[in-house]
């Protein structure tokens, strides 16, 4: 009896085959990239209004207090990132992409006519959980999808599809609020995300199928007594394997800067006389930029390696942070070549982070490591916010901004020491 090759197996009684590869399962490649233009087009919808929900429609004065909802968003996806690898090993993907859909109903409603700037904070503990479960879930069934020889490719256009459309929502949010007011029309096109991203996952296929395929003619076994588990594979990728370590490492400064310009922009630039469209196409232009380059950089990075991409993308978008500082008294334009320059940096590193991390994890606990470094990636959301919140009472918002450029730049260097192209799994 003939073994099924390496590319193909089949999986049910029907004898439908299963294949590894983009071309092979460009159908549901796509649903997901659809998905997921719909987990990033609702997370978008704060990007330029909520902060100023925050300062001039409640009245809060401290950045502290208004940063609150993305540490609140921060803390959450991170902890559902880790749980969601985990959750896999009991709920197919597809079911744990549902359920996030389904916590994200309310959030576009609540951020709308939210009575108080704690449902805005409630909101964001279920728009992480939403983000954790659906984000997660497009990433791994796309990397089971394609197989290990185009994981930089596949997830490039993942996170492509999800920032473009962060940065979409962004820039017409900031438009809808120059005619309409803060809310609620600008939250509201939130309503269509959910309903067509919960309709798709619904038709979606699962992927365990293409995993078993995977393992089973993986070149390398997972070794006698290898614990597999979350407990053993969180330790393995946050600090006793040096290229997940900097992997991880460099996610979170990744994300803190998001998370901080995320606060930290819309304040600065308004401070600095730009009106809401204005803030709204800066903020729009980093997470398109960073969106549409991750197609090039993630093929980019199948080609030369992960390593190139994540060094100098991190020193990219300390630049990035320097610009913004050098040019504010033309605010406009600092604005502009900022978000450039921390989008295309930003492009630079997220899909060859996500795929040096799947290089040097085994596909018995690739979920688990994806998660652990999913993570520590978007615990920086909330460690930005935070960073940013008490830096900018104590020292002032361009002194934040300086803060970020070192710590951005501190982080590639170990990245550049740490991280290695070769897979140790």
């Amino acid at each position: 009896m003939k073994t099924a090759p390496a590319s193909t197996a089949s999986t049910n009684a029907s004898s439908r085959p299963v294949r590894l590869g983009l071309r092979e399962n460009r159908l549901q490649f796509t649903l997901l990239v659809i998905v997921n233009i719909c987990v990033g087009g609702l997370v978008g919808l704060e990007r330029t209004t909520v902060p100023l929900i925050g300062s001039e429609t409640f009245g809060l004065t401290s950045d502290l207090a208004v940063f609150s909802f993305i540490i609140a968003f921060g803390v959450t996806k991170a902890f559902t990132n880790l749980a969601a690898g985990a959750l896999t090993a009991r709920f197919r993907r597809k079911q744990l992409l549902v359920a996030g859909w389904l916590i994200g109903v309310p959030v576009p409603f609540a951020l709308a006519w939210a009575p108080s700037w704690g449902w805005i904070v409630a909101a964001n503990v279920l728009l992480g959980l939403n983000q954790g479960l659906t984000w997660s879930m497009t990433v791994n069934m796309k990397i089971d999808l394609v197989g290990p020889a185009r994981r930089g490719l596949a997830t490039g256009l993942n996170e492509a599809a999800g920032y473009t459309a962060v940065g979409a929502t962004a820039l017409v949010t900031g438009y809808l609020a120059t005619s309409y007011g803060l809310r609620p029309v600008p939250e509201l096109i939130g309503v269509v995300f959910v309903a067509a991203g919960l309709a798709l996952s619904l038709v979606v296929r699962d992927t365990a199928a293409h995993v078993a395929l995977e393992l089973a003619h993986h070149a390398k076994p997972v070794p006698s007594g290898e614990d597999t588990g979350l407990k053993t594979t969180f330790a393995r990728t946050s600090w006793r394997n040096r290229s997940l370590r900097g992997a991880s490492q460099a996610g979170l400064i990744n994300n803190l800067n998001d998370g901080l310009t995320w606060g930290v922009f819309p304040l600065l630039f308004t401070d600095h006389g730009l009106g809401l469209a204005a803030v709204g196409l800066i903020k729009g232009l980093y997470p398109i930029l960073w969106a549409i380059g991750q197609i090039p950089t993630g093929h980019l990075a199948d080609r030369i390696g992960r390593k190139p991409l994540i060094v100098y993308g991190m020193l990219v978008q300390s630049g990035g942070f320097v610009l913004a500082l050098a040019l504010l008294d033309r605010p406009l334009l600092a604005g502009i070549l900022s978000a450039v320059a921390l989008g295309l940096g930003t492009a630079m590193v997220y899909p060859a982070l996500i795929a040096s991390v799947s290089d040097h994890a085994h596909p018995a606990w690739r979920a688990n490591a994806l998660g652990t470094y999913r993570f520590w990636r978007d615990i920086g959301y909330a460690a930005g916010a935070l960073v940013a919140g008490i830096l900018a009472d104590l020292l002032g918002l361009n002194a934040t901004v300086l803060a970020a450029a070192v710590l951005t730049a501190a982080s590639g260097l170990l990245a550049a020491r740490w991280i290695t192209d070769h897979a140790t799994s």
